[in-house]
């Protein structure tokens, strides 16, 4: 069965105006095998709900977070890689990659 994503057009277009990035673009990093993932315990998830960081490609590497909601993949934010994060995508910062791990 195909994943479902929803978001919000509000926060779609907001993303959109700060990152250049629609959520529905960055919904195509699920389809990358190498994908990987952490739990998102940033301060700016303040919802109390659990949240979570992932790194794919989708043309460029993506930074994204989502949420799993009812029988949907919710789309939170999406924008570009930093360097680090691009690093830890490729394997090249074991520092760093201690957090992420290989998304299902």
């Amino acid at each position: 069965m195909a994943r479902k994503f929803e978001f919000d057009p509000e926060k779609d277009a907001l993303n959109w105006r700060k990152h250049k990035i629609h959520l529905a673009t960055a919904a195509l990093i699920f389809n990358d095998p190498m994908r990987i993932e952490r739990a998102d315990d940033s301060e700016s998830n303040t919802s109390g709900e659990e949240r979570m960081q992932t790194l794919g490609k989708a043309g460029k590497v993506l930074f994204v977070v989502y949420t799993e909601r009812r029988k949907a993949t919710r789309l939170i934010m999406a924008r570009l890689a930093t360097r680090a994060e691009k690093r830890s995508y490729y394997g090249d910062d074991p520092d760093n990659d201690r957090d992420w791990t290989k998304a299902d």
